[in-house]
């Protein structure tokens, strides 16, 4: 099955790093983001990828150039786990959902997997795939609850009466990427300009044919320098990329 990620945006939240580099290859741990993304869905034995690059396209074929290459795949090991790579300019412009458009030639079955390329997780990707198939929707999207930004103080009157430091939030889920769609989802996108959790992700919903797997584990996106911090953080504590 074709993992597809999404990595052409400019990432102007992250300054620090992507005035030279594009998001997905800023380094956790010595290893851009994007590699220990990888490395998840080769944990569950899945290992032919397509970058939807834009955004200093040329940064991720020059880290790729000393795999071996054959003809627009690369072939190499992470992890020690063969995969192939498949890396597609969609251009620095395009949205999210036009870049998911562009890599439809590349997609030869009729489900497929796509995430952001600038979120980590331990979602049991096995089970995702399961649910998808269960549940016979056009696409299914994993659902999260984040810890909260800020520390949460309940009051009774004007007394605290539970005071947690960034606690998972517990009401609401929000979309935390690692797709599972079907090849006819992209006939929703209309272009270059397309946003995926507009228009295509707003159609399946009202059509019923979106479904949330509900996932209670780790999950942490990289938006801003703090994150990427905080991420760093959980990786020298325990590795956690390699031993989830």
């Amino acid at each position: 099955m074709k993992i597809v990620i999404l990595a052409g945006g400019l990432g102007t939240r992250l300054s620090e790093y992507t005035h030279s580099i594009p998001k997905p290859m800023v380094k956790i741990g010595g290893r851009p983001i994007i590699v220990h993304i990888m490395s998840h869905y080769l944990k569950y034995g899945f290992n032919d990828f397509i970058l939807a690059t834009g955004y200093k396209n040329f940064v991720f074929k020059k880290y790729f150039k000393n795999f071996k290459k054959q003809g627009s795949q690369f072939e190499t090991k992470i992890n020690n786990k063969k995969c192939k790579i498949t890396i597609v300019d969609t251009g620095k412009k395009t949205m999210t959902g036009g870049r998911l458009k562009k890599i439809k030639r590349y997609l030869c079955n009729k489900t497929f997997m796509f995430t952001y390329g600038d979120g980590i997780s331990n979602v049991n990707l096995k089970k995702l795939i399961k649910f998808h198939k269960n549940n016979k929707k056009i696409v299914t999207v994993t659902a999260v609850r984040p810890p909260a930004r800020f520390g949460e103080i309940i009051l009774n009157k004007n007394i605290v009466s539970s005071f947690k430091e960034k606690p998972q939030v517990t009401n609401g889920w929000i979309n935390g990427g690692f797709f599972v769609a079907e090849k006819k989802f992209l006939n929703l996108i209309r272009g270059d300009y397309e946003i995926l959790e507009k228009f295509p992700l707003e159609t399946v919903c009202r059509k019923k044919q979106l479904a949330a797997f509900k996932h209670r584990g780790f999950w942490k996106c990289m938006d801003v320098k703090r994150d990427r911090d905080e991420l760093q953080k959980i990786y020298k504590k325990n590795n956690f990329f390699l031993k989830r």
